[in-house]
């Protein structure tokens, strides 16, 4: 590695709470890529270990991952590259390989980012308070020096391919050849699920599955040349929910970038909803922990999850635990409360065989299963889960948002509603008809707001009363 001594590198503006993101040749580089693969292997002690190291689609990916391995192997850990993969893939095969592993992605990020999600050796996450700060100093001290010192010996650089056996892995925590034929219409947004889908899915490495898989964007382009890879913003459903009705299918499933989320749409064309999903995949893992005789399985959601999915899970005997928004919280609480499963509103879904990590696939598998055990459309299984009427995440740009927050209060103070401060405030009316959350974003000028209630006309009198307050 060499660099211009006379730049000082200061990498605060990729190095974010969980993950690495920046603009290709500018926040993040291939010298830049190099120093965070040797600081990775110094702060974990990798020196003699393997590391894992794998890319998604976009053009920079290939030459990060080599420059990554490159870092990582002149301080003396020994490196697998993984070449194509989905994030979750890297979660798989730091769980089942049992080593530390990075993989070049920025999600749903536009064409001109890339980034880096680490794990530790058993897919144990990295963020800013396990690790990730100390990293950024270690690699910008190898930067702002111009050189990468070798350890010892320098490690070695293969090749292995881990799809099959992640593949062969999903396959084996649900069983889908007893299904009724499904026509699924996957939208691969040009990112992973292009890859992985045909995998698990498909009959591309395994044996053939009950399901007849209709492809949409499946070809594998960092630059998403059909819409951006971002399934939680509604226009980039349409194409999905359009070709879920001209092909007739039962149901169709969309992946972000790389293929980590999942969302789920309806034979008629409709969303699902991350909750309802979260509801339908917890009551599946809670009969089948409780088949293998754990009494109360336990089940995190986040507290911008329908109160639905606590509800469902205390009916069929399980344990709901309440977190904070965000995938740290949630792996961490899953690792604590030794949870069976995890479900977000931005449809992230954590699995405890999976390593307490978050996988689209399986819980799109799921889903499949669900609807493939019964007769009925997916509109009325999906109904089961979704008893509220729910106004979506609302944002308000608002630059006093304590101000704002503030004047909500102030205007709920004589009724009767109880708030509590977890993530945000979340007003919670004492008779069950309706709750609210406000959170201020932590990187926008943007207030979001949440509502649920019993029924939509009670819904969008709350949400209309509490947007004309905060924008007041």
């Amino acid at each position: 590695m060499t660099t211009d001594k006379t730049k000082t590198f200061d990498l605060s503006t990729s190095f974010k709470a969980y993950d690495v993101r920046g603009i290709v040749g500018q926040s993040i580089t291939a010298e830049i890529v190099e120093a965070v693969g040797a600081a990775f292997v110094d702060v974990l002690e990798l020196t003699g270990q393997t590391v894992l190291v794998g890319g998604d689609m976009r053009p920079s990916s290939p030459e990060f991952a080599k420059a990554f391995a490159n870092g990582a192997a002149t301080r003396g850990a020994n490196v697998q590259l993984l070449d194509l993969i989905s994030t979750d893939e890297l979660y798989y095969a730091c769980g089942a390989l049992n080593a530390a592993g990075a993989t070049f992605t920025a999600s749903h990020n536009p064409a001109e980012y890339n980034g880096i999600k680490m794990a530790k050796a058993g897919a144990v996450p990295i963020s800013s308070e396990t690790g990730l700060m100390e990293i950024q100093a270690r690699a910008e001290e190898y930067l702002n020096a111009g050189t990468i010192p070798a350890a010892g010996s320098t490690g070695l650089i293969g090749v292995q391919d881990v799809l099959k056996g992640y593949a062969e892995y999903l396959r084996s925590l649900v069983d889908l050849r007893g299904s009724r034929p499904l026509k699924v219409v996957v939208d691969a947004g040009n990112g992973m699920a292009g890859l992985t889908t045909p995998a698990v899915l498909g009959d591309a490495l395994l044996p053939k599955l009950p399901l007849e898989i209709v492809p949409l964007y499946f070809e594998l382009d960092g630059s998403f040349p059909n819409h951006p890879a971002n399934p939680l913003e509604p226009e980039n459903l349409r194409d999905l929910q359009a070709a879920v009705v001209e092909h007739g299918a039962d149901i169709g499933l969309a992946f972000d970038g790389d293929a980590d989320r999942c969302f789920v749409i309806d034979e008629k064309g409709e969303p699902v909803s991350p909750s309802a999903i979260t509801g339908m995949v917890a009551r599946r893992e809670i009969a089948r922990a409780q088949g293998l005789g754990e009494d109360t399985p336990t089940v995190i959601h986040n507290l911008l999850t329908s109160r639905a999915v606590p509800e469902l899970v205390e009916r069929h005997g399980g344990r709901p635990v309440r977190t904070r928004v965000g995938h740290s919280f949630i792996k961490a609480v899953m690792a604590a409360e030794g949870a069976i499963f995890g479900g977000e509103h931005s449809a992230h879904f954590y699995f405890r065989d999976f390593w307490n990590a978050d996988t689209g696939m399986l819980a799109a598998m799921h889903v499949l299963a669900a609807l493939g055990e019964q007769e009925g459309p997916l509109s009325e299984l999906g109904r089961e889960y979704e008893p509220y009427r729910s106004s979506g995440e609302i944002n308000s740009e608002i630059e006093d948002k304590a101000a704002a927050v503030e004047r909500v209060r102030e205007d709920f103070h004589n009724e009767d509603v109880e708030v509590d401060y977890l993530d945000g405030s979340t007003f919670i009316a004492t008779d069950g008809s309706y709750w609210f959350n406000l959170r201020p974003s932590n990187t926008e000028p943007f207030l979001r707001l949440n509502v649920e209630a019993t029924d939509a006309a009670t819904m969008e009198r709350v949400r209309d009363r509490v947007l004309a307050l905060v924008r007041g």
